[in-house]
């Protein structure tokens, strides 16, 4: 089950704060540096941050890239941007700059806690993390699965990620799951805008004025899902009257399941994916 933030202060839990002003990037790809943009429209400040990669180009914040990794100091977090078989290769350079007091932050797609504990040892805790691209916005779903935080640190590391949008504990088991839904999600939602625009030119709309029509529509409708007391499949509804334009097209999608089942193979197809990767990275 995905889980919101605990009150653990509540509890009287007795703890040091995991704190964050020290942060190494390892490798600053698409994803990677849509994290650096949320966390600093988000209000952290740059010199925060140390990024480490070999071939990226300027970053914002007018934050220095570095080629080399450093070569002493510890961080309070490294957060892990590079491709998941780079890893084996990449943790011995890292060891020296991790201690008790280091987060390890894994973007690495398929990388399971216990294959990041056995390359990080020295690490105080190990998290994987899956967001998506408009974690620059500060709109992004980012489960967080984690391995060696105590309760108080669970909601320092809470507070940090809700600068990239709404955070959730999501148990391994399910992580794979949940990175088809949260993780690639985008990728189902942009085909879908892509076929209500095709479609539309199909019967006669000029193509950037159905583009225009199907992004807002989309917009406004997932802010009013988000804001609504109703649940998306009561909204539809609610938007359909009897024997009314709307209905005559929602039952299109609803004949057999049709939606429902097209997103169940969608979902299942890259949850499977994700489990083989985990099993790759293991090899």
């Amino acid at each position: 089950m995905l889980s919101a933030k605990l009150d653990f202060a509540a509890q009287g839990a007795k703890s040091l704060r995991m704190t964050y002003e020290s942060i190494l990037m390892v490798g600053c790809g698409n994803m990677a540096g849509a994290m650096l943009e949320g966390w600093l429209k988000g209000g952290v400040p740059a010199d925060t941050f140390t990024v480490m990669d070999p071939k990226r180009e300027g970053l914002p914040g007018d934050i220095p890239v570095h080629r080399e990794l450093p070569t002493e100091g510890t961080f309070d977090a490294i957060l892990l941007g590079v491709k998941p078989q780079m890893l084996g290769d990449v943790a011995p350079q890292l060891q020296p700059l991790v201690g008790p007091q280091t987060t390890i932050l894994s973007i690495l797609a398929g990388v399971q806690l216990d294959t990041l504990e056995k390359n990080f040892p020295e690490a105080g805790a190990n998290v994987r993390v899956m967001p998506n691209l408009a974690v620059s916005l500060g709109k992004a779903p980012v489960a967080l699965a984690e391995a060696g935080l105590d309760d108080v640190g669970r909601n320092d590391l809470y507070d940090f990620m809700a600068h990239l949008g709404t955070p959730s504990w999501v148990g391994e088991d399910r992580f794979d799951l949940v990175t088809a839904l949260a993780g690639s999600g985008p990728g189902f939602v942009y085909r879908f805008i892509d076929a209500l625009k095709v479609a539309a030119v199909r019967l006669g709309l000029d193509d950037k004025q159905a583009t225009e029509l199907a992004i807002a529509m989309t917009e406004g409708a997932s802010a009013l899902a988000s804001q609504s007391e109703h649940d998306p499949g009561k909204l539809a509804d609610m938007v359909a009257s009897p024997g009314g334009v709307t209905r005559k097209g929602l039952d299109v999608l609803d004949e057999d399941e049709a939606m429902t089942q097209l997103m169940t193979k969608c979902l299942r197809a890259a949850r499977d994916r994700s489990v083989e990767m985990s099993r790759e990275a293991r090899e």
